[in-house]
C-alpha cells in the first residue's frame, strides 16, 4: 500500500467548505494506493500496462515502482533549428536510427529531417517513443501513453511500438488512463491501481483490420502525393487503388505498364505510400502482395523499384518477393530508353519481382483496363 500524506492548512476558506459539507476537520490529506504488485523479476517480460482513470494513482504507482525511468514527451528537449534525427544520441548509426524510426510507424525520409516542432501530433507521438526506446534501451516507464493523439493512431502506435520493443528486446511500462490500447499493446503484465488488480497476460491477436479496395482515379494522390518519400507527381495513366480502413483512406498503390526489350506484359509500382495514421500495421506489404496477386492472376509480371531501406529488408525478407536487383545504382540506358532513370542514377535502389500466388479477387478492379 502507497500511503500519500499533506498538511493541510485550514484557513478561513478551508473551514467555510468544512462546514458548507460537513466535512470531518483534518489537518493531513491522506490518500492510500493499493500496491497489489509481485516481484516482477520472476518473470520475463516485455511490455506492462498501468491503466486505469484519472486520480486512480497510475503515476505513484509507477514512480514508486521505477523511479528515475519515468518519462512522458515533456521530458525531451528538441533543437527548433536542427532535423529530428540529429537529436537522437550521438552513439547511434544513421541506420540505427531509421530504423527505429520505421519499426515505430515513421517512415517519411523527408519527415525525418525537418524539425520535431513541425510534425502532426500522431507523428510526434512516434518519434518521441523512438526516442525514449533509443535513450533507455533496458527500461522505459511512458506516463500518460497515447493522451494527446486520436485513438486511431494511439491504436495502430501502439501496436508498432510494442512490435519495436519486443524485437528489441527492450521493456517498456506505458502508464494511461486510455483501456482501447490494451489489445494492441499485448502487455505482458497489467496493473489497475483503482482496483488493486494485476494479471500477468497472455499474449493474443492484435484487433482484426479490415482492409477494403476501391478502385480509384489519380485525383486520390492528392492525399498522399505530400507523404511520398521521392516525389509528390504522379502519371496520369497510373491504374490506382486505395485501401480503406473503417472507410478512412490507409494505403494507395499505383501502377504503370514497364516496356522491356526481353520480359513481356511486364509492369511496375509507381507509387505506394501508406497514411501516417497507419503506419506500422504493414498495410504497404499488405498491398504489394494482394497488388501482385491480382497482376499474376492475369498473366502479367509485377515489379518494384524502391531505395526506402525498411521498405528493402521487408521484401528482402518477403517469401512472395525476390530480388531480382542488389541495391545498386541504376545504369544509363541511353536517351532512347523507356525507363526514367533521371530520380535513381544517384541513389541506391533495388528491384523485386512478384513470385507470389495469384488473386483472382482483387484482379477485379483491374480487369477492364487490363485485359
Amino acid at each position: 500500500m502507497i500511503k500519500l500524506q499533506t498538511q493541510i492548512e485550514r484557513t478561513p476558506r478551508v473551514m467555510l467548505v468544512e462546514g458548507m459539507f460537513d466535512i470531518t476537520a483534518e489537518n493531513k490529506s491522506v490518500t492510500e494506493i493499493p500496491l497489489n504488485i509481485p516481484d516482477l523479476n520472476d518473470r520475463d517480460w516485455n511490455i506492462g500496462l498501468i491503466v486505469g482513470p484519472s486520480g486512480a494513482g497510475k503515476t505513484t504507482v509507477a514512480k514508486t515502482l521505477f523511479n528515475q525511468e519515468l518519462l512522458n514527451g515533456e521530458n525531451l528537449v528538441w533543437d527548433a533549428t536542427k532535423s529530428l534525427i540529429d537529436d537522437f544520441p550521438a552513439t547511434m548509426s544513421i541506420q540505427d536510427i531509421t530504423t527505429l524510426l520505421s519499426s515505430v510507424g515513421f517512415s517519411s525520409p523527408p519527415a525525418w529531417l525537418r524539425p520535431f516542432h513541425t510534425l502532426s501530433n500522431g507523428e510526434q507521438f512516434r518519434v518521441t517513443m523512438a526516442r525514449i526506446l533509443a535513450e533507455q534501451p533496458d527500461l522505459s516507464v511512458v506516463d500518460e501513453f497515447t493522451s494527446v493523439v486520436d485513438r486511431t493512431v494511439a491504436q495502430v502506435g501502439s501496436y508498432a511500438i510494442a512490435k519495436t520493443v519486443r524485437k528489441r528486446g527492450q521493456k517498456l511500462v506505458a502508464v494511461t488512463c486510455h483501456y482501447d490500447v490494451q489489445e494492441w499493446l499485448q502487455p505482458d503484465w497489467i496493473y489497475e491501481p483503482a482496483t488493486g488488480k494485476f494479471s500477468w497476460e497472455l499474449l493474443r491477436q492484435r484487433p482484426t483490420v479490415e482492409l477494403e479496395f476501391v478502385r480509384t482515379t489519380t485525383k486520390a494522390w492528392t492525399q498522399f502525393s505530400r507523404y511520398h518519400y521521392l516525389d509528390h507527381t504522379i502519371a496520369n495513366s497510373a491504374q490506382t487503388i486505395v485501401g480503406y480502413i473503417n472507410k478512412q483512406p490507409a494505403v494507395l498503390i499505383a501502377t504503370l505498364p514497364f516496356p522491356h526489350p526481353v520480359v513481356k506484359n511486364l509492369w511496375k509500382v509507381s507509387r505506394i505510400v501508406v497514411l501516417p495514421d497507419f503506419q506500422g500495421l504493414g498495410l504497404g506489404a499488405i498491398a504489394l502482395d494482394l497488388v501482385g496477386g491480382a497482376y499474376r492472376s492475369m498473366g502479367k509480371k509485377l515489379n518494384i523499384v524502391t531505395s526506402h531501406p525498411a521498405f528493402v529488408r521487408s521484401l528482402n525478407r518477403s517469401k512472395t518477393w525476390a530480388m531480382t536487383r542488389k541495391p545498386s545504382r541504376v545504369a544509363n540506358l541511353g536517351k532512347n530508353s523507356t525507363i526514367n532513370t533521371a530520380t535513381s542514377k544517384s541513389r541506391l535502389t533495388a528491384t523485386f519481382s512478384y513470385a507470389g500466388q495469384p488473386n483472382n479477387k482483387l484482379a477485379s478492379l483491374y480487369v477492364k483496363d487490363l485485359q
